[in-house]
């Protein structure tokens, strides 16, 4: 038994990280163990999660994620921790399947978080709103951006029968934000004093969280997982323009018995040479494009392997490293390592959303799309994925030689017998 929560809110740009943030800082300089999860697919939002709580941050989604996976994730968190929160995903109802849904499956009342800057007694209504729709069991609520006492007892008096469990007031400091979302938060120098002071900032009712319901995650069976990547060893970068990347997708790697070995294509640093596949997630290329162009070593690393039939997969932002150029949101347009023919170019509107499936010879891989630019190419795709739920055409997934690309991010997990295949050498 546990107690957990779900950070909702009516929709995005409520506050849910910030809070979800300032509540997992408190409760941990309260002393208790808290563990956080993010609904959805998402890379940004868990950096500065696990940078409040301490823990690593896990995701959450009944398609791209399973019920099975979800639910081994909460038991192992239950049996580790005092608190589970799990921030939601955009409104509490959006989505196919939603942020309720979730909290209905496995029995976890909803904390939802409002935006009381711009009203006070109106608060009631849109919370009883939020419960009645689905319904969902709301254990309180979090006001966001509360001027003062008095607007706080304003808003309190309108929830009737749900607690006002915590209040934040308004920030003349907030969490910087760019193109894909917050900035990471080893960009952000105080950010660890940031985290204090919207931990002490977020006053909340004693006697409400001692009220807060246990919850009980019943434990699923870890299935086994067969080597289907023993003896591999993949590369992988990992720097401050590739690091998008599910912890998931690590795990379900080594589960399978590759040996997995990081490097910086930032710092110049070549393929390893003990490497036997290529691993290029997304991540930011696009603010290091300069630096990316002029390391020479890396360049010429990932050709040669290239040249040899190296397997290479390259997710969003490895792909667009792999393009002839990249145009960054100047416009300032910067050679990289040319195994995609084509240009990549940032775009001012978001160009992919959404959770996607590849349908492969070992069943669907599950993943999501979130980008900014686009690729121009004469290429032909191999594939497409299919859009989640509406079973449309998705992204286009390349095959140069040994390499795969496609603004897809995989969830390894999902399917780790395609995801394996992925990395392996073709017989033909």
């Amino acid at each position: 038994m546990v107690k957990a929560l779900l950070v909702a809110a009516v929709s995005s740009g409520q506050g849910k990280t910030t809070v979800t943030a300032a509540l997992a800082r408190k409760l941990v300089k309260l002393g208790q163990r808290v563990r956080v999860f993010k609904c959805g697919p998402d890379f940004i939002d868990p950096m500065l999660l696990e940078r409040a709580s301490g823990a690593p941050v896990l995701s959450l989604d009944l398609w791209m994620v399973g019920h099975e996976l979800c639910r081994r994730q909460l038991a192992q968190a239950a049996a580790e921790a005092d608190v589970i929160l799990i921030e939601g995903v955009m409104g509490l109802y959006d989505g196919t399947p939603s942020s309720a849904d979730l909290a209905r499956e496995f029995g976890v009342p909803v904390m939802a978080v409002i935006d009381a800057g711009a009203m006070a007694q109106t608060a009631g209504a849109l919370v009883h709103g939020l419960r009645d729709y689905g319904p969902v069991e709301m254990a309180g609520v979090i006001a966001n951006r509360v001027a003062s006492e008095g607007h706080a007892k304003m808003v309190a008096a309108s929830l009737r029968d749900i607690p006002l469990f915590a209040t934040l007031p308004k920030q003349a400091k907030s969490l910087p934000e760019r193109h894909l979302g917050l900035v990471l938060p080893d960009e952000v120098q105080d950010i660890d004093q940031l985290l204090d002071e919207l931990a002490d900032q977020l006053s909340f009712d004693q006697a409400a969280w001692d009220s807060l319901r246990p919850v009980q995650i019943e434990p699923a069976p870890t299935p086994l997982k067969e080597p289907l990547l023993a003896g591999i060893t993949i590369a992988i970068a990992r720097d401050p323009a590739f690091m998008f990347l599910y912890p998931a997708n690590l795990e379900t790697l080594r589960a399978m018995g590759a040996t997995l070995k990081f490097f910086s294509p930032l710092a110049n640093q070549a393929v390893p040479a003990e490497a036997d596949a290529v691993y290029l997630p997304g991540g930011y290329p696009e603010l290091h494009a300069e630096q990316l162009s002029q390391s020479t070593q890396w360049t010429a690393s990932i050709r040669a392997v290239h040249a040899d039939g190296m397997p290479i997969v390259a997710e969003c932002g490895g792909m667009m490293a792999l393009a002839d150029t990249l145009a960054d949101k100047s416009g300032a347009q910067w050679n990289m390592a040319g195994l995609l023919p084509g240009a990549v170019a940032m775009q001012p509107r978001l160009a992919g959303l959404g959770s996607q499936g590849l349908e492969t010879p070992q069943g669907i891989l599950r993943g999501h799309t979130f980008h900014y630019s686009k690729l121009a190419t004469e290429v032909a795709p191999a594939a497409y994925t299919i859009k989640h739920p509406s079973a449309i055409q998705g992204e286009a997934v390349y095959r140069v030689g040994s390499l795969t690309a496609s603004y897809f991010h995989a969830y390894f997990a999902s399917n780790p017998a395609a995801s394996a295949a992925l990395f392996l050498r073709s017989e033909t």
